[in-house]
């Protein structure tokens, strides 16, 4: 799937500031229950999972980019929040630049190879300078949406 499919202005959280990744990742999740997309009572297990899978491996990856992500059980369908963070959020990422994109994935367990194809999509649109360079001078939610849309049909 690409983003443009899963993001809507209310999974949007623009502007993002955590004192660090755990933060971020709390806040990402409690997005997803503000906005309809998780269920409150599911909010503990997604947390614990997006954390497990952040402890395994960090999931800041290079140019400014955290994709932290996990599948997980209990839910039916893919979740995603997208946050700008324009102070940038330590997330231990590879390349050691704070990340300032973040797009927290929640995929159901029985949808797993729906996940890899979902990472490749984001990580194929978020690997262009450009477009990230873009995402940053957004200024608000509706922007974030509209620009995703713009480029992922560009680039197709």
């Amino acid at each position: 799937m690409k983003l443009s499919e899963l993001i809507a202005e209310k999974l949007v959280l623009h502007p993002l500031s955590a004192k660090d990744k755990w933060e971020a990742i709390r806040l990402l999740v409690r997005a997803a229950v503000d906005a309809g997309a998780l269920r409150a009572e599911r909010f503990e297990a997604v947390h614990e999972a997006l954390v497990a899978r952040e402890r395994s491996m960090t999931t800041g990856i290079e140019h400014g980019v955290a994709i932290p992500h996990a599948a997980v059980d209990g839910i039916e369908d893919v979740i995603t929040v997208l946050a700008i963070a324009p102070a940038g959020v330590p997330f231990e990422a590879l390349d050691g630049r704070p990340s300032r994109i973040l797009v927290c994935l929640v995929i159901p367990r029985h949808k797993k190879l729906l996940h890899i194809k979902t990472l490749a999509e984001i990580a194929k649109l978020l690997n262009r300078a450009e477009v990230r360079e873009e995402l940053l001078a957004t200024r608000d939610a509706r922007e974030v949406v509209e620009l995703v849309r713009r480029r992922e049909r560009e680039i197709a």
